[in-house]
């Protein structure tokens, strides 16, 4: 038979624990979680169904694993020992266990559940089950949700892509007895950028080498992603070739690395903003410029750019010369550039003054006309000498030709 009072002691151990849980929480200073904080935990164990998270102290909770499981192979993304991060859905006075929740809408749906993700914004996830005008349809634990068109993405996207994808979601509105709801996927989109721009501005300064992903072109250059920071690489810093618009180096979603060249503090109401540059990491083409077109180069370029006095001349990417309009013709004079070229046109140029510091080189077009004019005059003054000594001159030929009187 059971001794009556070891359940008294048994009761009195459990007040003890728990004053002096509440006791030591009150040291500290730290305050008692509840219902929609947000906590970081260890993972210590992993149960059947159940991840066991230690959360400061003695404190646990637990996690449901489906939670961590792929949707399609229903393989288990999660160990112990991994940090996850999620939020405070019970705090033990309802199951008597401290429940975390990352999103809801998976392992099982719970009455009240999306209720509780509005009270606490706690993301849910959804399935897109179609398009309608004015945004998604999303099927969320049984229930129709809404997701504005302006809600789904953090800039303007083709709609139709997400139809069929799984989702997370933060809920907005719960009217109409849970027969109206309305999510958003921006605000969540929104707070992970936050979080990756204010790891990726610890890292951020002038110099700094950084990957990231164009996400819009302009006329005046390419915005790029760099980690939940926004970068403008100006046209100017595409390279050392001359571009018209950004389209003909980059497209949106490409991956590139290009190099932090200036910082401008926020202003007022604004954000800080980066200036990132290509051109910065590849090798300058004036610094080889002297051994690759030595003066007497003969090679051919494409025209870029038209002036009055001359056209200005491509002969590698970066590296462009100027052909006065002194010497665009051998055989006539030629009032405007325009006489003898067009812009994209390619032509036949020869080196005449390079001055690779002050980044100048000096082009005609004339040479070789004039060295081919020189070679034919060279080669019939030559053909005439011969003929000269071998039968003499016309007026010897007529002579000797002409029968002598007698």
């Amino acid at each position: 038979m059971a001794d009556p009072t070891d359940d008294a002691f048994r009761d009195d151990d459990e007040d003890f624990a728990a004053l002096l849980a509440d006791s030591e929480a009150t040291a500290s200073g730290a305050k008692p979680l509840a219902a929609g904080d947000l906590v970081r935990g260890r993972v210590v164990a992993l149960g059947t169904d159940t991840a066991f998270v230690a959360i400061g102290g003695r404190s646990e909770a637990v996690m449901q694993l489906a939670e961590f499981r792929d949707q399609e192979t229903g393989e288990l993304r999660l160990a112990v020992g991994d940090q996850v991060e999620a939020t405070v859905t019970d705090d033990g006075s309802r199951s008597g266990t401290m429940v975390l929740k990352r999103t809801l809408g998976r392992g099982g749906h719970v009455p009240g559940e999306l209720e509780q993700a509005l009270a606490h914004g706690i993301a849910v996830e959804g399935l897109v089950t179609g398009q309608n005008k004015g945004g998604l349809d999303v099927q969320i634990a049984g229930r129709r949700a809404f997701c504005p068109a302006s809600q789904v993405d953090l800039r303007r996207v083709e709609l139709e892509q997400y139809v069929g994808q799984r989702l997370r979601f933060r809920i907005r509105k719960i009217d109409a007895g849970g027969r109206n709801i309305v999510v958003s996927r921006r605000e969540l989109l929104e707070a992970d950028e936050a979080a990756r721009a204010a790891i990726t501005w610890e890292r951020l300064h002038v110099g700094a080498v950084v990957a990231g992903t164009v996400t819009s072109l302009r006329d005046f250059g390419a915005f790029v992603d760099v980690g939940g920071v926004e970068g403008l690489i100006h046209v100017s810093e595409l390279g050392y070739g001359r571009v018209g618009h950004p389209s003909e180096a980059l497209e949106v979603g490409q991956a590139v690395e290009a190099k932090v060249v200036r910082i401008d503090a926020a202003t007022e109401g604004g954000r800080a903003k980066v200036a990132l540059s290509l051109r910065a990491l590849t090798p300058d083409p004036w610094a080889t410029a002297a051994e690759r077109f030595p003066v007497g180069t003969t090679v051919r370029g494409k025209v870029l750019r038209i002036e009055r006095f001359g056209a200005f001349v491509e002969l590698s990417p970066g590296l462009d010369g100027l052909v006065h309009v002194s010497r665009m013709a051998v055989d006539r004079a030629v009032s405007h550039p325009k006489q003898v070229v067009a812009i994209g046109d390619e032509v036949e140029v020869s080196v005449i003054s390079l001055e690779v510091d002050n980044h100048r080189i000096g082009l005609s077009m004339v040479e070789m006309g004039r060295r081919e004019r020189e070679a034919v005059e060279r080669e019939a003054a030559a053909l005439a000498q011969s003929n000269q000594g071998s039968f003499g001159t016309l007026g010897d030929l007529l002579a000797k030709s002409t029968p002598r009187k007698r």
